[in-house]
């Protein structure tokens, strides 16, 4: 059957037609561009340098969804992907003020919160990603600022088949001090035993006062056939999703990884961390939509979560005496 000839299928096919980098990264850089051209008390996040990682296809596309709201793809996705911008940067911001030490991006992607959060040039980052993604992330960050910054460190890693640990310690990460870990968009897209081994090196290997922060879904939302996220959400609509969520599988981006349901914070811990919050789609939805916002929808599959690493799996000369 032929798709229809709306904005969401022609993002589809765009994304589709671009070799490189990931699927997802030009997605959600797109999601942060259109919500940064809304008015300063209207948008959810802001991402100045978003636009510039958008290809001429996905420029055409956010010029027609910002100037006809309706057109924009997959309403309640990009509302809780913009909530989930929102979530991270709130919580670095009070990392930041905390005194962190290192931020470490696993899965950054286009991120551009070393670029754009003030008080992380004065914080070690490392971002982590594939080497083909993590080329033209390079390319653009000079383009934008004429060079490399000094504090961050570009980590190439394929986290299915190499040893991200490895890399990270090779370009300069101190297991003693203060660290946030982010996993935006990644941990539903890696195999539990890799997800397991990344969150035992976190516990493992932090200074005192280290968190993590990631987005997940649940077990029972994902469809093992086609390694999509199958349970209905009446935000978005079905067809139009479940035809993303199959592209991105077909072209390598599939789904793999769930937390049972119900079983975040037992899921958490039993890994080396406490201090669990778990933030569903309604805390997000009261945290940041009122007002002007109240009548946004958000995606009810899309939770996030933060913790901290417990004091007791830290090597003995990282813990508060």
């Amino acid at each position: 059957m032929e798709k229809p000839d709306n904005t969401e299928n022609r993002i589809l096919e765009a994304s589709g037609k671009r070799k490189g980098s990931s699927i997802t990264a030009e997605n959600v850089a797109f999601v942060r561009a259109l919500e940064s051209l809304k008015p300063e008390g209207e948008h959810i996040c802001y991402d100045p340098f978003a636009v510039r990682f958008l290809s001429q296809q996905y420029l055409t596309f956010l010029e027609m969804a910002a100037h006809d709201p309706s057109k924009t793809p997959f309403p309640g996705v990009h509302n809780s992907l913009s909530a989930r911008v929102r979530y991270f940067d709130d919580l670095i911001k009070k990392f930041i003020d905390e005194g962190l030490e290192q931020l470490v991006i696993l899965g950054a992607g286009y991120d551009t919160r070393a670029y754009r959060i003030e008080g992380l040039s004065k914080v070690k980052v490392f971002e982590v990603d594939h080497p083909e993604t993590q080329s033209i992330k390079i390319e653009k960050i000079k383009d934008i600022f004429g060079s490399l910054p000094n504090h961050v460190e570009y980590v190439s890693v394929d986290f299915e088949s190499e040893d991200f640990s490895h890399q990270l310690l090779e370009h300069g990460y101190e297991r003693s001090q203060k660290t946030v870990f982010t996993m935006e968009g990644l941990i539903y897209y890696l195999q539990p035993k890799t997800v397991d081994e990344m969150l035992c090196f976190i516990a493992k290997n932090s200074g005192f006062g280290s968190a993590i922060i990631f987005d997940y879904v649940y077990e029972s939302s994902i469809d093992r056939t086609n390694g999509i996220c199958g349970v209905k959400c009446t935000a978005c609509d079905q067809i139009a999703i479940m035809d993303a969520k199959k592209d991105m599988a077909q072209q390598g981006e599939p789904y793999k990884f769930g937390v049972e349901d119900g079983m975040l914070e037992t899921f958490i811990v039993q890994r080396g961390f406490s201090q669990v919050c778990n933030v569903t789609s309604d805390d997000y939805k009261k945290a940041y939509f009122q007002g002007i916002n109240e009548g946004r929808p958000v995606c009810c599959l899309s939770y996030f979560a933060s913790a901290i690493v417990e004091q007791s799996q830290l090597p003995p000369n990282n813990r508060r005496q």
